[in-house]
């Protein structure tokens, strides 16, 4: 993202004479990986000298591995991640995890492919002759590490930029275009070129350019998090002493070998049985805890109503067994001026893990302990200097990438709502994403009044003539008959404002895009709405004008997938637009009523629901909630379960009994195959024997 920044300014701006350590710091981690790992002796190096997971031999050093991942910060980062990123690991079940083109092979036949490989790489690149890595099929598993070894043993061919996207993302900034499907080491070397052509970077090294594209430019989306020291902060005076945020789950061991979500899914389980299926959203959040980088944004809390800092990650995710407990270690730069008591609760706050809103960030750190506001800060300020929330910049960039996407999930998700907050981000009114309910509302009618973004809901009998042009009655005409005169439909009309603003970015949200025949209510225009096929003129079969659509103009789709699926629509339609999908979210819901986990049971039913019938069914975070916020009492949950949960689901389950009974269990009469009524205090206690028993606590 470039944040409105220009690189010519921005590098004009930049302080290059501050790096003299890093670079020092930088050569001297280079020289130590020359030395314990020359090239001269690849050829020969054994297996337990390269890959984590081994018992290494005392005074042996740390593998090759481990050196690049851990052990040269200054070089560049590839932390994060799984294992997997090295092509060969061995796993701590005892087992060696290998790369696709190395499955079922020996691990040592692997490693000498794997080695061999390495070695014909490094002698291509000191012959010259870089197209020759573009056949080395096994280094192309391990990008990252494979980068940064070439440019840690040729820095004078390579930058320390090292993941692929984000050099494709860079090539793209640089006025290069970003080839697909090409290995990393070719990006890296494109992006190197383009560098040295643009005269602002005349003399520049590469650490330099490195941290300046970063700093400036940094394509990562950075979700910001809150996390929590031990119950109810037990753990705080060490963490904010020792510069670091911890966790526990020690059981699972690091959480650098797990490849994926349901890997480690599996792991809870096997430690922790639930009665309902795994706990995929903590598989999920410890991904993202372990995934932290150096300069994401968290919040330390007490309970869901007291902010013990904020905080700045200084580093990456380590394992310690060292320590006595809680053993994922991330370090952190904390402020604790930011302490502070809020106004009122937030029930998302109730378990380790949870996504703070940057708006909500930018109130937290733009005010002092004890204090209103920090003198000389505005918080509006303080919010549009935070990036736009996760979800929504998705949807931008998916918008800039391809002109239209439509937002598809189960119904309840919030689909209509992250399509206005993109609307309310493209209007300028990203200031108001984390507000209230009441200024939200506000702000999206104001909006939906003003010129640029318009908002219609499809349905069976919208038609061409409401959406490009047709002949209407003439309400205005005088005189015995009917009328008819020609007249703008929505799209045209809001085409025709965007020609002759185009400085300005104008918008159309179709809500329930699937209930209307797209074929047929967009007509020809279906072929315009390709970027490049924009302000392309094409005669209108009614009235015989012509008629372009302007490349200023994007349109945001919602999609409820319970209804029809993606494969339904027509493939014009489909190859035209960009598809994000929305779907529950547990973080919206987290809370308890009375002994319930909300957060636990909107999972585990939509664990059920996903197994019994599909994905597509599962129900949204917006069945439970009560004006924006988790439902909190007996009532409202015993409500929401029998007049808005169960009629959803009998009608999926189309009067299948035996269907109804396998995804509500014992709340099903196994007599009638109705489900059971009782009172609110009586449900509340059923759904959390059937649904949340066996689930680890939350720690606040």
């Amino acid at each position: 993202m470039t944040n409105g920044v220009d690189v010519r300014t921005a590098a004009a701006e930049f302080d290059r004479t501050g790096l003299a350590d890093v670079e020092s710091a930088a050569e001297d981690e280079r020289k130590q990986v020359l030395s314990q790992f020359p090239l001269e002796e690849w050829a020969e190096l054994p297996l337990e000298r390269y890959a984590l997971g081994q018992g290494a031999p005392p005074g042996s050093g740390p593998t090759y591995c481990r050196l690049m991942e851990f052990g040269t910060p200054h070089l560049g980062s590839i932390k994060g991640g799984s294992a997997a990123k090295h092509i060969m690991y061995h796993h701590n079940s005892g087992e060696w995890r290998l790369a696709a083109p190395l499955r079922g092979m020996d691990p040592q036949d692997a490693w000498t492919e794997l080695r061999g490989q390495f070695v014909r790489a490094f002698e291509a690149v000191g012959a010259g002759d870089f197209e020759a890595l573009d056949d080395l099929e096994v280094l192309r598993c391990g990008p990252t590490l494979v980068t940064k070894s070439l440019a840690t043993y040729f820095p004078q061919h390579f930058l320390p930029v090292y993941a692929t996207e984000h050099m494709r993302t860079f090539v793209t900034l640089l006025g290069g275009e970003a080839q697909a499907g090409v290995p990393a080491a070719r990006t890296n070397r494109q992006l190197r070129e383009l560098v040295r052509s643009r005269e602002e970077f005349e003399g520049w090294t590469g650490q330099e350019v490195m941290r300046f594209l970063y700093k400036y430019f940094n394509p990562r989306q950075r979700t910001i998090w809150k996390v929590a020291a031990g119950e109810r902060g037990r753990l705080w005076d060490e963490c904010r002493d020792g510069g670091f945020i911890c966790v526990g789950w020690d059981e699972l061991g690091d959480l650098g070998q797990y490849q994926s979500d349901t890997e480690l899914q599996q792991a809870l389980d096997a430690h922790w049985p639930r009665s309902s299926g795994g706990s995929l959203t903590l598989a999920r959040r410890l991904l993202a805890f372990r995934d932290l980088e150096a300069g994401d944004r968290i919040v330390a809390n007490r309970g869901m109503d007291e902010v013990l800092a904020t905080g700045r990650v200084d580093g990456s995710y380590r394992y310690d067994p060292d320590r006595a407990e809680f053993h994922h270690v991330v370090p952190v730069v904390w402020d604790p001026s930011h302490a502070q008591k809020l106004p009122k609760p937030q029930h998302g706050w109730r378990s380790t893990f949870a996504k703070v809103d940057p708006s909500l960030f930018a109130r937290l750190a733009a005010r002092d302990a004890g204090s209103d506001s920090a003198p000389g800060v505005d918080p509006a300020q303080a919010a549009a200097s935070i990036a736009l929330p996760e979800d929504v910049q998705a949807v931008l960039d998916a918008l800039e990438r391809k002109g239209q996407v439509i937002l598809h999930g189960p119904p309840g998700t919030g689909k209509t709502r992250l399509a206005l907050g993109a609307a309310l981000a493209l209007d300028g009114r990203a200031d108001v994403l984390g507000a209230d309910a009441g200024q939200r509302a506000e702000a999206q009618a104001e909006m939906l009044h003003g010129d640029r973004v318009r908002m219609v809901t499809f349905h069976p009998s919208y038609g061409y003539e409401d959406f490009v042009e047709g002949f209407k009655p003439d309400l205005s005409a005088t005189g015995p008959g009917l009328t008819l005169a020609l007249a703008d439909g929505l799209f045209h009309d809001l085409c025709g404002r965007a020609a002759a603003h185009p400085d300005q970015t104008f918008l159309l949200v179709v809500d329930e895009i699937n209930r209307g025949d797209l074929p047929r209510i967009f007509g020809e225009l279906i072929t315009l709405l390709e970027l490049d096929k924009r302000n392309l003129p094409v005669t209108l079969p009614v009235s015989k004008r012509r008629f372009s659509v302007p490349p200023n103009v994007r349109i945001v789709g919602t999609m409820n997938t319970a209804d029809r699926s993606i494969s339904h629509l027509d493939a014009a339609v489909r190859r035209r637009f960009a598809f994000l999908p929305v779907g529950p979210d547990p973080d919206a819901v987290s809370g308890t009523v009375g002994p319930l986990d909300l957060a636990a049971f909107f999972e585990s039913l939509n664990s059920r629901i996903a197994r019994h019938l599909d994905a597509d069914h599962q129900i949204g975070h917006a069945y439970l909630l009560r004006d924006g916020e988790p439902i909190a009492t007996e009532e409202d949950l015993a409500a929401a379960f029998h007049h808005e949960i169960i009629p959803l689901l009998e009608d999926y389950c189309l009067g299948r009994a035996e269907l109804l009974h396998s995804i509500l269990g014992r709340l099903v009469d196994a007599d009638t195959g109705r489900p059971l009524h009782m009172p609110p205090q009586d449900l509340t206690d059923a759904l959390a024997t059937e649904f949340t028993s066996g689930v680890p606590g939350p720690d606040a």
